[in-house]
């Protein structure tokens, strides 16, 4: 997937003048933000259209639901909505302050096909296609939270001994019941494979099929 700096440039100044007001970006990194947040996630973008270009079709032809869980100010739900504009997308935060910077740089950017709430993810009445995040929290701890809500599956965005974190999720969530439970189908593509940069050393996009 081709991106363009300039084509996020509009973007990045939302952000840097919205992280001057409330901070959802830490300040030593915001002259980074194009690099190390906005292409972060598009990794996500990039990993579908790589290992799984059904799926991307998909999402670029419209009609898919996809939860942002833990969107912070806005990532990686914005720069997503911005490149899949047929695809809908619902940003929820249990912060009310980072997701007031999400919903006016939403609507600054005139992205119609995002929706922003400020509520727990198990709130929410309803089911999505996927649920994406970015450094939420383990995926021992976020699956139940969104176990339910979902019928295609999850795509993370992770760092760390993902192969570990993989290990504890899986024996938490379906080793102890295999007969009541499938284990999913989980694929993990490291982010350098796109962005040869020593910041996305160690970072992975994580799926986690039904």
């Amino acid at each position: 997937m081709k991106t363009n700096k300039e084509d996020f440039a509009q973007m990045c100044e939302l952000y840097r003048d919205w992280n001057g007001k409330i901070n959802v970006v830490s300040r030593k990194d915001i002259d980074s933000l194009y690099e190390h947040h906005i292409l972060h996630s598009l990794a996500i973008a990039e990993y579908l259209e790589r290992r799984s270009p059904e799926t991307f079709r998909q999402w670029s032809a419209g009609g898919v639901k996809v939860l942002d869980l833990g969107t912070g100010g806005g990532f990686p739900g914005i720069p997503l909505a911005s490149v899949f504009p047929g695809a809908e997308f619902t940003l929820c935060d249990s912060i009310g302050k980072k997701i007031k910077v999400a919903t006016a740089v939403a609507e600054e950017l005139g992205l119609q096909n995002v929706r922003c709430v400020n509520a727990r993810v198990e709130t929410l009445d309803e089911t999505f296609d996927w649920v994406v995040t970015r450094a939420v929290a383990d995926l021992s701890e976020l699956y139940p939270w969104v176990r339910g809500k979902f019928r295609k599956g999850i795509i993370c965005l992770k760092g760390g001994e993902i192969n570990e974190e993989i290990s504890r999720f899986l024996a938490r969530h379906f080793s102890s019941a295999p007969k009541q439970r499938k284990a999913p189908v989980i694929s993990t593509w490291p982010v350098k494979e796109w962005l040869d940069d020593p910041w996305y050393d160690g970072k992975f996009v994580v799926k986690i099929g039904v």
